[in-house]
C-alpha cells in the first residue's frame, strides 16, 4: 500500500459486525473515505446515512453506500459478509456456505482491484483467508485473516479479571485455528515481564490447573454464549479489527495473532493460522516463531490437521 495523505476502506457487508467496524473506524479518525458494500443495498445506505450524521463530531470523511466498483482505489477491503453463526453451530459448521460466497465474491474484488489488501472478518476466518488468497491470486502477505485476535484480547481480558491487574499490561496469545481446537499458550504468559506462575506465587489468588483450564474454557466458548445471550459478537471484534487497520496505515510493525498463510512455520505450510505476526504497511512481515512447550505445539499441530482436512473437504485443496 502506497503511502497517501487519504485513506479508503470498503466494508464488504453492512450487518452488525461491519456497521460496528465502520463506527470505530469513523470514531478513531483512520480513514477519509468509508464505503459499505451490501447484498442489501437500502441497509448499506442506512448505515451511511446514520453514520455521516455524526461527521460533525468527528474528523472529515465521506461516507457512502457502493457496489464492487467503488473497491478500484481501496486502500483496505475489509470483509465481513457471510452467512451468521447459529446457535450451537460451530464456526465450521459455516464452511461449506461462506466457501461458495467467497468464491462468487472475491474474484469481483479482485478485478477491480489488484493493489490493496484485504481483511478477512467472517468466519470460519482461518478456511475463508485460505480461499480469499486463492481466489483473489493476491500475494498472502496482502491478505490478512482477524484470527485469533479477539481470542487473545479475551484472554488477556480474563487474565487480567482474574489477577486484578490492567488489561493492557497482561501479555498472552491464543494460537491455531480461532474456534474449538485453539491453543493457550501458557508457558509464555507474562504480566509486565513477570511469568505467571511466579506472578501468582505473589498475589497469592492461586493459580491451579483447574482455574487455568476454567479460564482457557471461558475463551474458548465465549462467542457461543454471546450468540445465546444477544444473537452475535460484534463490539470487540470491530475493536480487533480496527486495530488490524490501524497497524498497517501507521506502519507500526504490530505483533498480533492474525490469521495468514504458513509456510515452514514449525513445520506448517500451505494452510491459514493464527500466529504472532509482525504486520505494517505491507500486510505481514514476518511471523514469529514462539518457543512452545511440546503440548502446546502438539495442539498447534492438531489444529493445523483440522483446518487442513477442510480445506480438502470444501476442494480449496
Amino acid at each position: 500500500m502506497e503511502k497517501k495523505l487519504s485513506l479508503k476502506i470498503c466494508i464488504i457487508g453492512a450487518g452488525q459486525v461491519g456497521s460496528t467496524f465502520a463506527y470505530a473506524l469513523l470514531m478513531r479518525g483512520l480513514a477519509s473515505e468509508i464505503v459499505l458494500i451490501d447484498i442489501n443495498r437500502e441497509l448499506a445506505e442506512g448505515h451511511a446515512q446514520d453514520l455521516s450524521h455524526g461527521l460533525p463530531y468527528v474528523r472529515p470523511a465521506r461516507i457512502y453506500a457502493g457496489d464492487y466498483a467503488d473497491c478500484t482505489d481501496a486502500d483496505i477491503v475489509v470483509i465481513t459478509a457471510g452467512a451468521a453463526q447459529k446457535p450451537g453451530e460451530s464456526r465450521l459448521d459455516l464452511t461449506q456456505r461462506n466457501v461458495e460466497l467467497f468464491r462468487r465474491m472475491i474474484p469481483d474484488i479482485a478485478r477491480y482491484n489488484q493493489q490493496g489488501m484485504i481483511i478477512v472478518v467472517s468466519n470460519p476466518v482461518d478456511i475463508l483467508t485460505y480461499a480469499t488468497i486463492k481466489f483473489s491470486g493476491f500475494t498472502s502477505h496482502r491478505v490478512i485473516g482477524t484470527g485469533t485476535t479477539l481470542d487473545s484480547a479475551r484472554f488477556r481480558f480474563l487474565l487480567s479479571q482474574h489477577c486484578r491487574v490492567d488489561p493492557r499490561n497482561v501479555h498472552a496469545y491464543i494460537i491455531g485455528e480461532h474456534g474449538d481446537t485453539e491453543v493457550p499458550v501458557w508457558s509464555l504468559v507474562h504480566i509486565s515481564g513477570v511469568q505467571l506462575d511466579q506472578f501468582c506465587q505473589k498475589c497469592k489468588r492461586g493459580c491451579s490447573m483447574e482455574t487455568k483450564q476454567q479460564l482457557f474454557e471461558q475463551v474458548r466458548t465465549a462467542a457461543y454464549h454471546l450468540i445465546e445471550k444477544k444473537g452475535a459478537s460484534y463490539h470487540a471484534i470491530g475493536l480487533a479489527t480496527l486495530t488490524i487497520v490501524e497497524s498497517i496505515v501507521r506502519d507500526q510493525n504490530s505483533i498480533l495473532t492474525i490469521s495468514n498463510y504458513l509456510d515452514n512455520y514449525l513445520g506448517l505450510s500451505d494452510l491459514c493460522l493464527s500466529v504472532p505476526t509482525i504486520i505494517n504497511r505491507r500486510g505481514t512481515l514476518s511471523q514469529i516463531e514462539l518457543p512452545l512447550s511440546s503440548e502446546e505445539l502438539d495442539g498447534l499441530q492438531r489444529s493445523a490437521l483440522v483446518i487442513d482436512a477442510v480445506l480438502k473437504q470444501v476442494g480449496l485443496k
